[in-house]
Formats: C-alpha cells, structure tokens, sequence
C-alpha cells in the first residue's frame, strides 16, 4: 500500500512525534508498504492514512477523508490528545477520532480517557527500541540515575535534583541529565541546579548512541512527567534492563503496569527522594524493579512493535 503519514512534527524536529513517524515509516516498509511522511496532509494519494494527533492533524483528516471516504484512516493518540486538548478543545479532537477507522495508543491505559463509544476502535501499539549492543555494567563508584527528557514544564524536568538536595552525605546517588533546554529561562535554571546541588549532572542535549551509552552503566532511570502519551524513554529503558522510578501517571502506568512498586506522587520530591534511596540500599527491592522492566521488556521490543502494525494492517484491508 501507498501510506500518507502525517506528523506535525517538522522534519528536523528531534520531539517525540517525528521520532515516532521516522520508526513507523521504517517498520511500515519493512512490512514492503511504500509511506511518505508530511507535516500535512495536501490531497497526495495514498491507499492509507496514518495521522499522529487528533487535535493538530485535524485538518488532514478532514481531507483526507473528503478525497477518500472509503479507504481506512488511522488516527495514533498522542499524549497532548489524551492529557490536554480532549478537555482543553474537544470538538476537533473528538471528529478526528469519529472520523479515523482505528485509534491506535502507545499505553494501556489511553483507554480510560476517550468516550466509550471509541473504544472498540483502539488499539495499543507500544513504542519499541532497540537493545543495547553491549551488556550492562552499572556503575559502582556512584549510583547513576539517568534522566532522558528536555527541559520543559510537562517533564519537570528538576524534580529530580531537589529531591537529591538533602540526602545523606554518605548517599552515592548522582543525577545525570539529558536534554536540552527548552528557552533560556530553563537553561539558567539548569545552570543554577548544577552550581548548588554537586549531585545534579546536566549534559544536554545528546545523540541516541551516547543516550544508549549511559543506560549501559546506569543504575537506575526515572521519568518524573507530569504527564505523557507513552514515552520512548521508558521503552528504551525496559528494553536495555534498567529499573525505572516513575511519577505516578497514566502514561507511566500504562506501560509499566498497575502493580509496579516503582512510583511516587507527581511533584512529591520527598517521596521521589526515599524512593530513590530505597533503591540505592535496599538491593532486594531494586532487584525487584530490574525482574519486573524485564518481564515487560518482550512488549517494547521492534518486532512486536512490527507485529502489531502487521495486524492493524491486515484488519483495514
């Protein structure tokens, strides 16, 4: 099939939504389907349409539809759809789920938030990664956190650094932060955390090889959202075999799994900061954590990512 996949996401963007595209477009050829990946959708043919949110894509999907009432439209769910704009602006949001044929969603629990009437229309198609290319060897002079994500509102991105503020001086936890500042005014936050707080590591930006690199030797990952639609950052963990410490929310717990013992309140560093301790000295719990990201790992691999797609495919033919 000829596929129009549709992100707003421009192409030299590194955000979550035109990391997804570029995986899926490789995925839907590797299946042997020819895609072209836009920003938006402008009346090109195509057998089939794959169109990343239903808030921003509006538009496309409109389109789309109009040209081609017949042929199957598939709608993924990002995590501004299922977090923000199903509330915030719901009418464009909600005829782009009527419209799609399919939804598709990156974690179990997207479920909860679209009206029942969808939801026989969803589906949940988990963010893969790839594994490591060497094993792991955590790092034993420090007890390595590592945190993947920008620095942005939504990640509170420093909820980490204060909860390491005033842990014991005997306490080997470091921080180390990837991502880069989303303005100025977060950079001279991140700048001032490093020169109060000596545990807060701030990289930056980097490439996935050196981010795959530092998962290698961490101890431990934590994702401290306030909110997200399913991030790759904790596919990229549980497939590498890095226990996680999460904020308790929907798009952590979809993935994770609702009995996982790895979470704290949003915002709570105090309960983050005991958490975080627990594993540096507890080893039962923290190997309680590395068992558990293991056994969900065979879910985020690529070829169940490419299962799923096959499936979804075959069902709209």
């Amino acid at each position: 099939m000829k596929i129009s996949l549709i992100t707003p996401a421009k192409k030299r963007s590194k955000n979550g939504n035109r990391t997804t595209a570029l995986r899926w477009a490789r995925i839907l050829r590797d299946l042997g389907h020819k895609v072209e990946i836009s920003v938006k959708y402008e009346g090109q043919n195509a057998d089939l349409m794959i169109a990343l949110h239903a808030w921003r894509s509006a538009s496309s999907i409109k389109l789309f539809r109009d040209i081609y009432p017949d042929r199957p439209l598939v709608l993924a769910l990002t995590g501004t759809d299922i977090n923000e704009f199903i509330r915030t602006d719901p009418k464009p949001t909600l005829k782009s789920m009527e419209t799609a044929d399919a939804l598709v969603c990156l974690h179990d629990l997207a479920v909860d938030v679209i009206p029942k009437k969808f939801r026989q229309k969803l589906q949940v198609i988990y963010q893969s990664a790839p594994p490591l290319t060497k094993k792991r060897q955590p790092a034993r002079s420090h007890f390595d956190i590592c945190l993947i994500g920008h620095m942005r509102d939504v990640k509170d991105p420093l909820r980490g650094a204060l909860a390491l503020r005033e842990v014991p001086e005997s306490s080997k936890l470091r921080l180390i932060h990837f991502g880069k500042a989303h303005n100025k005014a977060w950079e001279k936050k991140g700048l001032a955390e490093m020169k109060r707080n000596p545990r807060y590591l701030w990289q930056g930006e980097k490439a996935g090889w050196q981010v795959r690199r530092e998962l290698a030797k961490t101890n431990l990952m934590i994702i401290t959202s306030l909110s997200e639609g399913g991030a790759n950052v904790v596919s990229e963990a549980l497939v590498a075999g890095v226990p996680v410490v999460a904020s308790k929310i929907n798009g952590n717990v979809g993935m994770l799994g609702k009995d996982y013992p790895g979470y704290y309140p949003v915002g709570n560093e105090k309960a983050l900061q005991k958490l975080l301790l627990r594993c540096e000295n507890d080893r039962a719990f923290l190997a309680d954590l590395t068992r558990r990201c293991k056994a969900r790992a065979k879910l985020f691999k690529p070829a169940e990512e490419k299962r799923r797609w096959n499936k979804l495919l075959a069902e709209l033919e």
